[in-house]
Protein backbone atom coordinates (compact mmCIF):
# COMPACT_ATOMS: atom_id res chain seq x y z
CA UNK A 1 0.00 0.00 0.00
CA UNK A 2 3.10 2.30 -0.91
CA UNK A 3 0.74 4.25 -3.11
CA UNK A 4 -2.00 6.54 -0.96
CA UNK A 5 -4.48 6.13 -3.95
CA UNK A 6 -4.15 2.15 -3.66
CA UNK A 7 -4.73 2.63 -0.38
CA UNK A 8 -7.56 4.90 -0.31
CA UNK A 9 -9.47 2.43 -3.33
CA UNK A 10 -8.70 -0.49 -1.26
CA UNK A 11 -10.28 0.59 1.90
CA UNK A 12 -13.38 2.33 -0.08
CA UNK A 13 -13.33 -1.49 -2.26
CA UNK A 14 -13.60 -3.20 0.81
CA UNK A 15 -16.67 -0.96 2.16
CA UNK A 16 -18.90 -1.52 -1.37
CA UNK A 17 -18.42 -5.17 -0.96
CA UNK A 18 -20.65 -5.02 2.19
CA UNK A 19 -23.43 -3.48 -0.27
CA UNK A 20 -23.21 -4.82 -3.20
CA UNK A 21 -22.54 -8.91 -1.43
CA UNK A 22 -25.62 -8.07 0.75
CA UNK A 23 -28.91 -6.96 -2.26
CA UNK A 24 -31.29 -7.01 1.14
CA UNK A 25 -29.20 -3.67 2.06
CA UNK A 26 -29.51 -1.99 -1.28
CA UNK A 27 -33.31 -3.06 -1.20
CA UNK A 28 -34.33 -1.56 2.38
CA UNK A 29 -31.95 1.55 1.36
CA UNK A 30 -35.08 1.75 -1.53
CA UNK A 31 -37.60 1.21 0.24
CA UNK A 32 -38.60 4.64 1.41
CA UNK A 33 -37.66 6.57 -1.03
CA UNK A 34 -39.46 4.74 -3.35
CA UNK A 35 -42.55 5.01 -0.73
CA UNK A 36 -42.46 8.13 -1.12
CA UNK A 37 -42.53 8.52 -4.94
CA UNK A 38 -45.49 5.90 -5.47
CA UNK A 39 -47.68 6.26 -2.48
CA UNK A 40 -47.01 9.98 -1.25
CA UNK A 41 -46.35 11.30 -4.74
CA UNK A 42 -49.36 9.63 -6.52
CA UNK A 43 -51.97 9.82 -3.79
CA UNK A 44 -51.18 13.47 -3.10
CA UNK A 45 -52.31 14.57 -6.58
CA UNK A 46 -52.35 18.11 -5.93
CA UNK A 47 -54.63 19.12 -9.72
CA UNK A 48 -57.23 16.16 -8.36
CA UNK A 49 -58.22 19.10 -5.93
CA UNK A 50 -59.35 21.14 -8.10
CA UNK A 51 -60.40 19.06 -11.21
CA UNK A 52 -62.42 15.95 -9.89
CA UNK A 53 -65.33 18.01 -11.15
CA UNK A 54 -67.51 21.31 -11.12
CA UNK A 55 -68.34 22.98 -8.21
CA UNK A 56 -71.83 23.40 -7.72
CA UNK A 57 -72.86 26.12 -5.16
CA UNK A 58 -76.41 27.82 -4.85
CA UNK A 59 -76.84 30.15 -7.79
CA UNK A 60 -73.95 29.53 -9.45
CA UNK A 61 -72.34 26.62 -11.18
CA UNK A 62 -68.39 26.88 -12.65
CA UNK A 63 -67.94 24.57 -15.43
CA UNK A 64 -65.34 21.75 -14.97
CA UNK A 65 -63.03 23.37 -17.86
CA UNK A 66 -62.38 26.96 -15.35
CA UNK A 67 -61.95 24.61 -12.60
CA UNK A 68 -59.04 22.71 -14.79
CA UNK A 69 -57.91 26.06 -16.04
CA UNK A 70 -57.62 27.95 -12.30
CA UNK A 71 -56.02 24.39 -10.78
CA UNK A 72 -52.84 24.63 -13.78
CA UNK A 73 -52.71 28.60 -13.08
CA UNK A 74 -52.26 27.50 -9.24
CA UNK A 75 -50.02 24.63 -9.42
CA UNK A 76 -47.82 26.67 -12.20
CA UNK A 77 -47.75 29.74 -9.60
CA UNK A 78 -46.98 27.70 -6.69
CA UNK A 79 -44.51 24.67 -8.05
CA UNK A 80 -43.42 25.85 -11.09
CA UNK A 81 -45.10 22.93 -12.90
CA UNK A 82 -48.24 21.44 -12.96
CA UNK A 83 -47.24 18.11 -12.25
CA UNK A 84 -46.81 18.10 -8.72
CA UNK A 85 -45.51 14.31 -8.87
CA UNK A 86 -42.27 15.22 -10.90
CA UNK A 87 -41.67 17.99 -8.52
CA UNK A 88 -41.57 15.62 -5.90
CA UNK A 89 -39.52 12.91 -7.76
CA UNK A 90 -36.77 15.35 -8.39
CA UNK A 91 -36.44 15.98 -4.48
CA UNK A 92 -36.34 12.24 -3.85
CA UNK A 93 -33.07 11.57 -6.19
CA UNK A 94 -31.64 14.14 -3.55
CA UNK A 95 -32.99 12.51 -0.49
CA UNK A 96 -31.76 8.90 -1.27
CA UNK A 97 -28.27 10.60 -1.61
CA UNK A 98 -28.89 12.16 1.36
CA UNK A 99 -30.16 8.99 3.25
CA UNK A 100 -27.02 7.05 2.34
CA UNK A 101 -24.28 9.79 3.45
CA UNK A 102 -26.23 9.84 6.52
CA UNK A 103 -25.71 6.59 7.73
CA UNK A 104 -22.08 6.80 6.83
CA UNK A 105 -20.59 7.52 10.46
CA UNK A 106 -21.98 4.02 11.64
CA UNK A 107 -19.42 2.22 9.61
CA UNK A 108 -16.80 3.65 11.78
CA UNK A 109 -18.63 3.00 14.77
CA UNK A 110 -18.98 -0.77 13.87
CA UNK A 111 -15.45 -0.26 12.97
CA UNK A 112 -14.27 0.68 16.20
CA UNK A 113 -16.26 -1.96 17.95
CA UNK A 114 -15.30 -4.90 16.09
CA UNK A 115 -11.46 -3.99 15.61
CA UNK A 116 -11.11 -3.41 12.72
CA UNK A 117 -10.34 0.40 12.95
CA UNK A 118 -7.17 -0.85 15.61
CA UNK A 119 -5.79 -2.53 12.69
CA UNK A 120 -6.49 -0.14 9.86
CA UNK A 121 -4.03 2.33 12.14
CA UNK A 122 -1.40 -0.06 12.08
CA UNK A 123 -1.34 -0.16 8.73
CA UNK A 124 0.41 2.48 6.59
CA UNK A 125 -2.30 4.16 5.02
CA UNK A 126 -3.11 7.68 6.08
CA UNK A 127 -6.12 8.34 8.46
CA UNK A 128 -6.99 10.31 6.19
CA UNK A 129 -7.93 8.06 3.74
CA UNK A 130 -9.90 5.93 6.03
CA UNK A 131 -12.37 8.81 6.29
CA UNK A 132 -11.92 9.18 2.19
CA UNK A 133 -12.44 5.82 1.64
CA UNK A 134 -15.97 5.52 3.38
CA UNK A 135 -16.54 8.95 1.50
CA UNK A 136 -15.92 7.24 -1.47
CA UNK A 137 -17.88 4.64 -0.62
CA UNK A 138 -21.34 6.62 -0.04
CA UNK A 139 -20.80 8.62 -3.28
CA UNK A 140 -20.72 5.92 -5.55
CA UNK A 141 -23.65 3.89 -3.65
CA UNK A 142 -25.67 7.26 -3.49
CA UNK A 143 -25.10 7.63 -7.11
CA UNK A 144 -26.04 4.20 -8.38
CA UNK A 145 -29.05 4.36 -5.75
CA UNK A 146 -30.36 7.55 -7.13
CA UNK A 147 -30.35 6.04 -10.66
CA UNK A 148 -32.58 3.60 -9.68
CA UNK A 149 -35.01 5.69 -8.10
CA UNK A 150 -34.37 8.21 -10.92
CA UNK A 151 -35.93 5.53 -13.20
CA UNK A 152 -38.27 4.01 -11.13
CA UNK A 153 -39.89 7.81 -11.10
CA UNK A 154 -39.68 7.81 -14.89
CA UNK A 155 -41.77 4.46 -15.04
CA UNK A 156 -44.22 6.03 -12.30
CA UNK A 157 -44.59 9.21 -15.03
CA UNK A 158 -42.19 11.56 -14.09
CA UNK A 159 -42.38 14.52 -16.95
CA UNK A 160 -38.81 15.99 -17.92
CA UNK A 161 -38.26 19.55 -19.32
CA UNK A 162 -39.25 18.92 -23.25
CA UNK A 163 -37.57 22.23 -24.58
CA UNK A 164 -34.29 20.38 -23.69
CA UNK A 165 -32.31 18.88 -26.90
CA UNK A 166 -30.93 15.66 -26.36
CA UNK A 167 -27.51 16.92 -26.12
CA UNK A 168 -28.70 19.17 -23.38
CA UNK A 169 -30.82 16.62 -21.92
CA UNK A 170 -27.30 14.62 -21.33
CA UNK A 171 -25.61 17.62 -20.00
CA UNK A 172 -28.65 18.10 -17.49
CA UNK A 173 -28.04 14.50 -16.55
CA UNK A 174 -24.27 15.21 -15.86
CA UNK A 175 -24.95 17.96 -13.65
CA UNK A 176 -27.88 16.24 -11.49
CA UNK A 177 -24.58 13.75 -10.91
CA UNK A 178 -22.15 16.36 -10.25
CA UNK A 179 -24.77 18.06 -7.89
CA UNK A 180 -25.42 14.66 -6.12
CA UNK A 181 -21.52 14.21 -5.36
CA UNK A 182 -20.95 17.40 -3.95
CA UNK A 183 -23.87 16.67 -1.85
CA UNK A 184 -22.75 12.93 -0.75
CA UNK A 185 -19.27 14.55 -0.10
CA UNK A 186 -20.64 16.70 2.69
CA UNK A 187 -23.13 15.04 4.64
CA UNK A 188 -20.42 11.49 4.60
CA UNK A 189 -17.52 14.04 5.81
CA UNK A 190 -19.90 15.63 8.50
CA UNK A 191 -21.98 12.82 9.70
CA UNK A 192 -18.29 10.57 9.86
CA UNK A 193 -16.71 13.66 11.27
CA UNK A 194 -19.65 13.35 14.14
CA UNK A 195 -18.67 9.12 14.35
CA UNK A 196 -15.17 10.01 14.96
CA UNK A 197 -15.05 9.29 18.84
CA UNK A 198 -18.22 7.07 18.88
CA UNK A 199 -18.59 3.70 20.01
CA UNK A 200 -21.67 3.22 20.52
CA UNK A 201 -24.09 2.73 17.55
CA UNK A 202 -27.16 4.09 19.56
CA UNK A 203 -25.59 7.41 20.23
CA UNK A 204 -24.92 7.71 16.30
CA UNK A 205 -28.38 6.72 15.74
CA UNK A 206 -29.94 9.51 17.86
CA UNK A 207 -27.75 12.18 16.22
CA UNK A 208 -29.37 10.89 12.77
CA UNK A 209 -32.84 10.68 13.80
CA UNK A 210 -32.80 14.15 15.33
CA UNK A 211 -30.91 15.38 12.37
CA UNK A 212 -33.00 13.41 9.97
CA UNK A 213 -36.15 14.87 9.37
CA UNK A 214 -35.99 18.45 10.30
CA UNK A 215 -33.10 18.21 7.39
CA UNK A 216 -35.83 17.32 5.34
CA UNK A 217 -38.60 19.25 5.61
CA UNK A 218 -36.63 22.15 6.42
CA UNK A 219 -35.84 22.19 2.63
CA UNK A 220 -37.73 22.74 -0.85
CA UNK A 221 -38.44 18.79 -1.09
CA UNK A 222 -42.14 18.75 -0.82
CA UNK A 223 -43.20 22.49 -1.67
CA UNK A 224 -41.58 25.83 -2.18
CA UNK A 225 -39.44 27.98 0.37
CA UNK A 226 -42.30 30.50 -0.03
CA UNK A 227 -44.89 28.54 1.45
CA UNK A 228 -42.84 28.41 4.70
CA UNK A 229 -43.49 30.71 7.67
CA UNK A 230 -40.82 32.77 8.25
CA UNK A 231 -38.60 31.39 11.07
CA UNK A 232 -38.23 28.00 8.83
CA UNK A 233 -37.35 30.01 5.43
CA UNK A 234 -33.71 31.14 7.24
CA UNK A 235 -33.19 27.10 7.57
CA UNK A 236 -34.02 26.25 4.28
CA UNK A 237 -31.48 29.03 2.78
CA UNK A 238 -28.55 27.21 4.38
CA UNK A 239 -29.75 23.49 3.93
CA UNK A 240 -27.71 22.17 1.07
CA UNK A 241 -30.55 19.87 -0.01
CA UNK A 242 -32.62 23.11 -0.84
CA UNK A 243 -29.89 23.54 -3.56
CA UNK A 244 -29.57 19.96 -4.73
CA UNK A 245 -33.00 20.10 -5.29
CA UNK A 246 -32.85 23.66 -6.86
CA UNK A 247 -30.32 22.05 -9.36
CA UNK A 248 -32.18 19.01 -10.04
CA UNK A 249 -35.46 20.85 -10.84
CA UNK A 250 -33.66 23.56 -12.91
CA UNK A 251 -31.81 21.12 -14.84
CA UNK A 252 -34.57 18.52 -15.46
CA UNK A 253 -37.87 20.47 -15.20
CA UNK A 254 -36.98 24.15 -15.90
CA UNK A 255 -37.87 24.82 -12.89
CA UNK A 256 -35.82 26.95 -10.46
CA UNK A 257 -36.07 29.40 -7.67
CA UNK A 258 -32.60 30.53 -7.33
CA UNK A 259 -29.78 30.58 -10.44
CA UNK A 260 -27.87 26.86 -11.00
CA UNK A 261 -24.50 28.45 -10.88
CA UNK A 262 -24.88 29.60 -7.00
CA UNK A 263 -25.99 26.16 -6.33
CA UNK A 264 -23.15 24.64 -7.80
CA UNK A 265 -21.04 27.47 -5.79
CA UNK A 266 -22.79 26.49 -2.51
CA UNK A 267 -22.83 22.90 -2.68
CA UNK A 268 -18.85 23.07 -3.68
CA UNK A 269 -17.95 25.22 -0.57
CA UNK A 270 -20.28 22.89 1.69
CA UNK A 271 -18.20 19.82 0.22
CA UNK A 272 -14.86 21.11 0.48
CA UNK A 273 -15.62 22.13 3.88
CA UNK A 274 -16.54 19.46 5.35
CA UNK A 275 -14.51 17.23 3.81
CA UNK A 276 -11.07 19.53 4.71
CA UNK A 277 -12.68 19.02 8.61
CA UNK A 278 -13.23 15.28 8.25
CA UNK A 279 -9.78 14.74 7.02
CA UNK A 280 -8.21 17.31 9.53
CA UNK A 281 -10.14 15.68 12.66
CA UNK A 282 -9.34 12.03 11.72
CA UNK A 283 -5.70 12.46 12.29
CA UNK A 284 -6.49 14.23 15.18
CA UNK A 285 -9.04 12.13 16.59
CA UNK A 286 -8.49 8.39 15.10
CA UNK A 287 -7.05 6.30 17.69
CA UNK A 288 -7.19 2.69 18.78
CA UNK A 289 -8.49 3.72 22.24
Amino acid sequence: MGNPLHGLWALTDRELKKWYKAPVVLIVTLIQPIVWLAFFGKSMNMASIFTNGSVNIPGLNIPKQVIDQIAQAYLKSTFGTTDYFSFLAASMVAQITFFTAMNSGMSIVWDRRLGVLGKLLTTPVPRGSIIMGKVLNSVIRSLAQATIVLLIAVLLGMKFNTKLTPLEFALSVIGVYAALTLLSLGFSSLYLTLALRSTNWQSQMAIINLLNMPLMFASNSFYPIKMMPWWLRPIAYINPLTYVNDVTRGLLLGVSSFSVPMDFLYLTIFAVVFSAIGIVLSWRFLSEA
